[in-house]
């Protein structure tokens, strides 16, 4: 739930300043909490393997993200976020039965539960999708299904990182996704000053993001590929309810059946 977290504050900064410039300051404040952390965690240094799996990540993660923002700039928002979040939770799932990993009764159950709960509580409440033309239906998915195979991409590759590796596969993958994030920034011409308050957000989302993803890499390395990452997708769920109670946005009664899902998953997930 942390990477929901850091989704809420980070859209916060974007009601204030550009999507492309806030990402680069959080991918800088990841990138930063990374070394830390590496530093402190990590015995020893790092390998090219370490540093190949990490970046693809990297580059994976940023592409995604890419692809996210332009379909919620271009597309039908309310089919951009449960597609891509569906799809970056099907991944992970798809990659680890196919590697090898088992899921029990109970598990499958888990799965589908969770699945069902990421697009009902991604579900917005604009009614507007009725009248949009297929065309722009059929872009908007397709955006959303390949930013959602960058994000699954982004934890299958973590997952196969050497297995004895600690957190240096994230500063490699930080590394990567800032310096294609600053080339793009280059050849736009875009500045990347922001003000203090969309600053400090950026910063803060950055933190979190990568507490998420050291979350994940060490629950990864000591579990299943297809269950972390089934579970890494409900983040939707702690975003709904920051929006709840910090912004009072209106929760819809398709929203509340989607965290009770999602609750049941982990449960079911824990169980197996």
């Amino acid at each position: 739930m942390v990477l929901g977290s850091a989704d809420f504050v980070g859209g916060l900064a974007t009601k204030h300043a550009r999507a492309a410039v806030v990402v680069c300051w959080s991918n800088t404040a990841g990138l930063l909490t990374a070394l830390v952390f590496a530093g402190i965690l990590s015995h020893g240094g790092t390998s090219w393997s370490e540093a190949v799996w990490g970046g693809l990540a990297g580059l994976c993660g940023s592409l995604g993200a890419i692809l996210l923002y332009h379909a919620l700039a271009n597309g039908v928002m309310s089919l951009v976020a449960p597609t891509t979040a569906a799809a970056a939770a099907a991944l992970p799932v798809i990659a680890g039965v196919l590697s090898g990993d088992r899921l029990t009764g109970l598990a499958v159950i888990g799965v589908l539960c969770a699945l069902a709960s990421v697009l009902l509580v991604s579900l917005s409440g604009d009614d507007s999708d009725g009248s949009a033309d297929r065309r722009k239906m059929a872009r908007s998915v397709g955006f959303a299904l390949l930013a959602g195979a960058g994000f699954g991409l982004f934890f299958v590759l973590l997952a196969h990182t050497p297995s004895d590796s600690s957190l240096w596969p994230l500063v490699w993958a930080r590394c990567a996704s800032l310096t294609l994030l600053l080339i793009l920034g280059l050849v736009r011409r875009t500045s990347l000053r922001l003000p203090a308050t969309p600053a400090r957000l950026a910063l803060l989302s950055g933190v979190l993001d990568m507490g998420s993803s050291i979350l994940f890499l060490i629950a990864v390395k000591a579990g299943s590929l297809a269950i972390v990452g089934l579970l890494s997708s409900l983040y939707p769920v702690s975003t709904v309810l920051l929006a709840r109670f910090v912004l009072k946005e209106r929760i819809r009664t398709v929203q509340h059946v989607g965290v009770v899902l999602a609750l049941g998953s982990v449960l079911l997930l824990a169980w197996s």
